[in-house]
């Protein structure tokens, strides 16, 4: 292309020179017809002169004119590279029209060139490509890719490249024959115009019948054979690029797997030699069959192939070029965008599409092995494939990516290694011979979010393996995923929360994750506004809550009222959190009774149940070492069940009291002593004084031993508070348990037994209350003696000797579940309670009908043993006032 400047010198010089020569011209006219119009009327002879040749001269003026065209396009094409010259010329309707028409074969070269520039330099613009489309501008530049001028070449399809950035200019340039021209620049000299070649087919294809078009004109073969230019390799990424966008259709892949470009780019990407064709290799036929056979002998074709390339790389003469590092990279992400599909993904896998994917994790660059791992991890989803990756003996090389500096390396390399183990025990215990599962744990403190919690889904789905998990267990992997669940990426609260629901399946494990204060964040996540996290969170904590000590910390950080919350919830409701609310309140018996007030025949009472009344709406449950603290009021008391002997501590404590007061005492007593000797020597009249250093000695001695005395009671107090909570002892209910066990377990039917533990919880709870008299019947004070008495609102249950409905209901449960009585606690309104019990017909008679059980409530007050029908008028009237 001529020089800018000096080809706008060389139009104006040539322009001053035709207007001169047009002036002289005119001149010359103007003189010709002033000398006819004298004649003019006379009769003169025939024009000796003959006249000029207007031909010639309107053939000489056309020619001028194509120049003052030819050159005013060229000034104006070179001017549009500046902004304020373009911003004019869009206000010109007739610029770019203009332009356009001057794109007609039949105009100059130059024209086309110059043409061409300025509409790449106007199509820089939104507005200009819409002008530029709607007058029809598509067509020409066409044609104008087909010139036989580079430059005319290159600004066609410059302009063809910022034009397709638009959706309309894509889905005409196929009407338009638009894309066979641009195929065919691949093979032009200049790389200029195959990179922009490549850039116009990287646009186009993105839409879905341009890569119909493509196929039909074998786009894919053309674009490997470009690859596989070793001189080109500047411009392999482009190129890669646009086969990316190719190879998503299922219907490319069909077509790269029957003509083998599939196999010839891996084979470019890995730096190895092209595979020999078929026909070569025994048939066609043979090689589908071999197909269809085992992995093995799949396997032992491979090693095949790898000898006979290492004969073919030793021939002198034909060593591989490799190629770069970002067409490696591009190439694998063309894998992985294509294996979304899961069509695709089966080809990719029958073209063993994971080799090369495999053999790019050894690569030095880290973008390739995050490339790789990614299409990996996609292709993972595949379920052949995972067991390819397998073999192909891919899984260590991403076990050691994990171990990676780089960030985007480790989390591709977690994202594969979870997707690995979906599903596939094997791949699991291959990670962890490979020693994945240290490497896994390690990553849960990584700073990349991402990484974190593909690591958590890979140990959540190891943890399906017991051998597995156990190993992780021993590892404390509970402990290592509490710091996770503290972020603020739902994905990572979300996988670590499944997590630690896979890993606290046993006693040990969720007394560690409850150590160390896991249980707070699983409660904190239950507040989150995404759903998945609040599911998985609810399901953390139903497995925790099998555990009765975990189900009290639950309920004493307020996770109970949480569940409630979210039952309740119109919204945030979900059936694991109602899971988890059921698996607490069974863990928690007491938390069951002031919340639902019942307990069926399968929840039995075990020592450290306590009523604390029917709990209000909005209220907190508390703890029974909560209870024990609060000052005494009149409000009900707490009964409590406990049957545990004494402890026997409390002796050497005493001990040791009496111990510390002995000592104490003596040093009073050496304290007085020494005074009186002191006032006895005075009073002898000896005249001897003590110096001033031996009393200085005694009075430092003395300071030192009321500071030792002072140290020891501060030890003791601080001993005292920080002994571990113990529940008052309940003897009497101990010689309950004794006599019951004695008397009434040994009965022969459960019926007797219902009935015999009936009136003894009645004789001893203040014997029958006629009905009516429940009103007069004292208990009150009583109760209100013994809560004076231990100076707590919490009262156990065998201390109580005058009780009703609510003391007696609830000493019947307990005796009851203590001899395999299956029996029920209800609780009703005003300090009422019952029991039901389910027994069987009471006709022994032979050969009588039997009948299903029948549900009787417990007559424990008015007529106690008596059993009453729960579907009974009586019934319902015990149950009220």
């Amino acid at each position: 292309m001529v020089d800018s400047k000096r080809s706008l010198d060389l139009a104006r010089s040539h322009l001053l020179s035709r207007e001169r020569a047009l002036t002289s011209s005119r001149d010359t006219a103007r003189s010709h017809l002033s000398s006819r119009g004298t004649d003019m009327g006379k009769k003169v002879k025939k024009d000796e002169k003959p006249p000029p040749d207007d031909v010639a001269y309107f053939h000489s003026y056309k020619v001028r004119l194509e120049l003052l065209r030819r050159n005013a396009c060229m000034a104006v094409s070179v001017m549009t590279a500046h902004p304020e010259v373009r911003k004019k010329l869009r206000k010109n309707e007739e610029a770019i029209p203009a332009m356009i028409t001057l794109l007609a074969p039949e105009e100059d070269t130059v024209v086309h060139e110059f043409c061409a520039l300025g509409l790449s330099q106007m199509a820089i613009e939104f507005s200009s490509k819409a002008v530029i489309f709607e007058n029809n501008g598509i067509e020409p530049l066409v044609k104008c890719l087909s010139s036989s001028d580079p430059d005319v070449q290159k600004n066609a399809i410059e302009t063809l490249a910022q034009l397709l950035l638009d959706y309309q200019t894509r889905a005409a340039i196929k009407d338009a024959d638009g894309l066979s021209p641009m195929l065919e620049l691949l093979k032009s000299e200049f790389s200029i115009i195959q990179k922009l070649a490549l850039l116009a087919l990287d646009r186009a294809s993105q839409d879905a019948d341009n890569r119909g078009a493509l196929r039909e004109l074998e786009a894919m073969s053309k674009l490997v054979d470009f690859v596989a230019h070793p001189e080109w390799n500047d411009l392999h990424v482009m190129a890669v690029m646009v086969l990316a966008n190719l190879l998503e259709d299922h219907e490319s892949l069909e077509l790269v797997k029957e003509t083998g470009t599939l196999k010839r780019l891996v084979a470019l990407i890995t730096d190895q030699p092209p595979p020999e064709e078929e026909a070569k290799g025994g048939g066609g036929k043979g090689g589908k069959a071999e197909k269809g056979g085992s992995r093995a002998a799949k396997k032992s074709a491979k090693d095949g192939k790898k000898s006979s390339e290492e004969k073919e790389e030793s021939v002198p003469g034909e060593a591989i070029i490799p190629t770069l590092p970002d067409v490696k990279m591009c190439a694998a992400k063309a894998i992985a965008r294509s294996a979304r599909s899961a069509e695709n993904r089966k080809i990719l896998h029958e073209q063993e599409a994971e080799k090369m994917l495999i053999h790019l994790l050894a690569h030095e660059s880290t973008e390739v092995q995050t490339a790789a791992a990614q299409a990996l991890g996609i292709m993972s989803e595949n379920l052949l494939t995972k067991d390819s990756i397998r073999e192909w003996e891919g899984v260590q090389p991403l076990v050691k990516l994990l171990n990676s500096d780089n960030g985007d390396v480790k989390e591709a390399a977690s994202l594969a290694l979870a997707n690995l183990t979906a599903n596939n025990s094997t791949n699991c215990h291959d990670i962890s011979n490979f020693g994945g599962i240290d490497a896994l744990i390690h990553t849960l403190a990584d700073a990349r979010e991402e990484a974190v919690a593909n690591a958590a889904c890979c140990l959540t789905n190891m943890a399906t393996e017991e051998a597995l998990r156990s190993d992780a267990q021993n590892k404390h992997i509970v402990v290592k995923l509490i710091e996770p669940l503290k972020s603020k990426n739902t994905n990572v609260q979300s996988k670590c929360s499944l997590a630690v629901a896979a890993f606290v399946c046993d006693v040990d494990s969720r007394s560690d994750f409850r150590n160390n204060g896991g249980i707070e964040y699983l409660i904190t996540l239950l507040h989150s506004g995404n759903d998945e996290v609040r599911r998985n969170s609810s399901w953390a904590i139903a497995v925790c809550a099998v555990d009765e000590q975990t189900a009290s910390e639950v309920c004493k950080l307020g996770g109970m009222s949480v569940l409630q919350e979210i039952q309740v919830s119109g919204t945030r409701r979900n059936p694991f959190a109602d899971v988890a609310l059921q698996n607490l309140l069974n863990s928690n018996l007491s938390a069951k009774y002031s919340l639902t007030g019942a307990l069926s025949s399968t929840n039995i009472i075990l020592d450290g149940f306590y009523d604390a009344g029917q709990l209000r709406p909005g209220s907190q449950f508390l703890s029974l070492e909560d209870y024990c603290k609060q000052e005494l009021h009149d409000k009900r008391p707490v009964l409590l069940v406990n049957a545990k002997p004494e402890s026997a501590p409390k002796e050497s404590q005493s001990q040791a009291d009496a111990e510390m007061a002995k000592d104490s005492s003596k040093t009073s007593v050496s304290g007085k002593s020494s005074r009186t000797g002191r006032e006895t020597k005075a009073r002898k009249g000896s005249g001897e004084r003590k110096s001033k250093a031996q009393k200085e000695k005694e009075e430092k001695q003395r300071e030192e031993e009321i500071q030792a005395q002072l140290q020891r009671e501060a030890e003791n107090q601080s001993t005292t508070d920080n002994k571990p909570f113990e529940m008052p002892c309940d003897s009497n209910l101990c010689q309950y348990l004794e006599e019951i066990t004695e008397k009434i377990q040994p009965l022969q039917t459960t019926r007797e037994q219902v009935i015999a533990l009936a009136q003894y919880v009645s004789d001893h709870m203040g014997g029958p209350i006629e009905k009516g008299e429940l009103a007069n019947f004292s208990y009150e004070l009583p109760i209100s003696q013994i809560r004076y008495e231990m100076k707590s609102n919490v009262v156990p249950i065998g201390k109580i000797k005058t009780g009703i409905h609510i003391h007696r209901a609830l000493l019947f449960k307990v005796l009851a579940d203590r001899i395999a009585v299956g029996c029920t606690l209800n609780r009703g309104d005003y300090n009422l309670a019952c029991n039901e019990v389910m027994l069987p017909d009471s006709d022994d008679t032979p050969g009588a009908p039997k009948f299903p059980p029948k549900t009787f409530v417990v007559d424990l007050v008015h007529c106690p043993g008596k059993l009453l029908r729960a579907d009974s008028p009586e019934a319902a009237q015990y149950q009220q006032l």
